[in-house]
């Protein structure tokens, strides 16, 4: 960065071996939808020494590689989550793609879906039946459902690069990562607002929570608590689950967690929003997204089994 009168050099070597002293660099992308997911893509790879020309005279690549903490709201999320879901992939990789990939093709609108004839989906309609059935099989499980859900399914076609956007892809299996257990990529953090049963709006003061690949939990004095993310959709009493309970895995699904981060879906569809899709799957879709807001289901629904 030419500081005067500094030796970045010297000064690292001071302090690399105590831990104490090292600087913790944290970085946090916005929200804002894919406006936030690409202002914070240009961010992260102009900080990553992996992309072209980034660790050029002037230019702070290497950033990221120094960075403990990268963390993401809504938009921001997607993109966080993106990189992880996709084994740590550069914003240049996931930018240029590969043969039969749907990953970052944001020309094609989420509520059309991929391609016909990739992913062996035929149509719209075909994507949205896929969508339906994967949600299908948590309310069979036993659990709520909620919009988020079905928001969350379609996001995974445009952020994970496996088919039907990975349902057996979840958040806490980051932590089983080769690069992430030998700390060679950032903890990353995915932030969701609480909302009070009952209520419309997310208050000024409303409790945030954060996803890390360990735990889900708040900081904020009106929960102060975590529960390991592996686990969670278990019914869990003073830390532990009561004897006869059942231990549930897989409810931290990396869709469904990108999507509790930014739960617009419903917003998009009941106000008409929506203009390329089908008129018949409209009506089917807003019948259904209208009636789980009246039941408060308009949010995503973190909850043991019914």
């Amino acid at each position: 960065m030419g500081i005067s009168n500094f030796d970045a050099s010297n000064y690292i070597n001071q302090v690399r071996n105590n831990a104490s002293t090292l600087p913790n660099i944290g970085i946090a992308i916005s929200g804002g939808g894919y406006r936030a997911l690409m202002n914070g893509a240009g961010f992260v790879a102009a900080a990553d020494s992996r992309t072209n020309n980034s660790t050029s005279a002037g230019h702070i690549g290497g950033l990221l590689q120094a960075t403990t903490y990268l963390a993401g709201l809504s938009g921001g999320g997607w993109l966080v989550g993106s990189i992880f879901n996709n084994n740590y992939s550069s914003v240049q990789t996931l930018r240029d793609g590969s043969a039969n990939s749907d990953v970052w093709r944001f020309d094609r609108s989420i509520f059309v879906g991929p391609e016909a004839n990739r992913l062996k989906l035929l149509s719209t309609a075909d994507y949205f039946a896929n969508i339906a059935s994967e949600v299908a099989k948590k309310g069979d499980a036993g659990f709520n459902r909620s919009i988020t859900d079905y928001w969350g399914r379609a996001l995974s076609y445009q952020l994970i690069n496996d088919t039907d956007g990975g349902p057996a892809y979840t958040w806490s299996s980051i932590a089983l990562a080769d690069n992430f257990r030998n700390g060679e990529t950032p903890m990353p953090i995915l932030v969701a607002d609480g909302r009070a049963p009952g209520q419309t709006v997310v208050s000024l003061n409303s409790t945030v929570y954060e996803f890390n690949p360990w735990e889900l939990g708040s900081w904020d004095p009106t929960t102060y608590a975590f529960a390991p993310l592996e686990y969670i959709g278990s019914n869990f009493s003073q830390g532990v689950v009561p004897e006869g309970g059942n231990c549930v895995r897989g409810f931290d699904q990396s869709g469904f967690v990108m999507g509790t981060s930014s739960s617009l879906f419903n917003q998009f569809l009941l106000q008409g929003n929506v203009s390329s899709i089908p008129s018949f799957l409209q009506d089917t879709f807003t019948s259904l997204l209208t009636s789980l807001a009246k039941s408060d289901n308009d949010i995503a629904v973190s909850s043991p089994l019914l």
